[in-house]
């Protein structure tokens, strides 16, 4: 299967930032009607309460959710991670229906940021990230550093950090509305991250234009495509919403049309007949 096949995208930045403010049952018929079968779920504390109804319309509308972004802090245990008002829920909920799931956190943590020294860095990173990977892994879950600007979400230092950890239960999630300051080192930059990479973000992309465009609409799009391509990452793709005054299924429409012209462009007919 091509790795720009329908099937293999996901939503993802989609509940928070919904200008028409959907609920679960609203946002699994979206997915529904525009053909996307899996959810990478953001969300607010003010969503906590419907974590068990999102999941339940998901599977009513044939919809995976397939990763689970975490806020809260670093927890140095388990115990202080249930202790984490914001990290408890999503531990809680993964508990109570057995979820085999990624979930993503930012890689940053507050004071690695201010030392001066790489190496003071990555053992303090390394240590507190590897306490929380392991409290989400004994659940059964993958945990996905995620880049989201500063020093922690720098291609090679959240490959160095995924090393060092030594877990096959650890990979990157990479998003490229999050990455246009790297894009002058790629594709180096990309295959640093390669051997971790479990999933991709799409999205437009200009340099030192617009965090966020619809696929296509970027000057650098092609040019990416074609590098995931020629890596070899077969892993899922997410496209994005992200856009607080715009509806949702608007932006991801969006996206679905300005990924086909690109693989229009490429001549990919074998993911182009995942679209029809």
């Amino acid at each position: 299967m091509s790795v720009f096949a329908k099937d293999n995208l996901m939503a993802w930045c989609i509940v928070p930032f919904d200008a028409n403010k959907r609920g679960p049952k609203q946002r699994a018929r979206m997915l529904q009607r525009l053909g996307i079968k899996s959810l990478a779920y953001d969300w607010r504390q003010a969503h906590i309460d419907s974590f068990d109804e999102e999941l339940r319309q998901l599977t009513d509308h044939g919809i995976k959710l397939s990763a689970f972004w975490l806020a809260g802090g670093y927890p140095n245990d388990e115990k202080s991670a249930v202790d984490d008002p914001m990290l408890r829920p999503v531990i809680e909920f993964i508990q109570r229906h057995k979820l085999n799931i990624e979930v993503w956190k930012t890689c940053s943590v507050d004071g690695p940021d201010e030392m001066v020294e790489d190496e003071a860095r990555y053992q303090a990173c390394t240590r507190q990230i590897g306490a929380l990977c392991n409290v989400f892994n004994d659940l059964g879950c993958r945990y996905g550093l995620y880049n989201h600007g500063g020093w922690g979400g720098e291609p090679e230092t959240m490959a160095e950090i995924a090393r060092r950890l030594q877990s096959k239960d650890i990979g990157i999630v990479y998003n490229f509305h999050h990455g246009h300051e790297h894009l002058e080192r790629m594709p180096g930059a990309f295959a640093a991250m390669r051997p971790y990479l479990t999933c991709v973000n799409l999205n437009g992309t200009t340099p030192g234009g617009p965090k966020v465009l619809p696929l296509a609409a970027g000057e650098r799009d092609a040019e990416i495509l074609s590098m995931i391509e020629d890596s070899g990452y077969c892993g899922p793709l997410g496209i994005l919403d992200h856009r607080m005054e715009t509806d949702a299924e608007e932006s991801l429409r969006q996206n679905l049309v300005g990924l086909q012209t690109l693989l229009e462009e490429r001549g990919d007919e074998e993911a182009l007949k995942t679209y029809a």
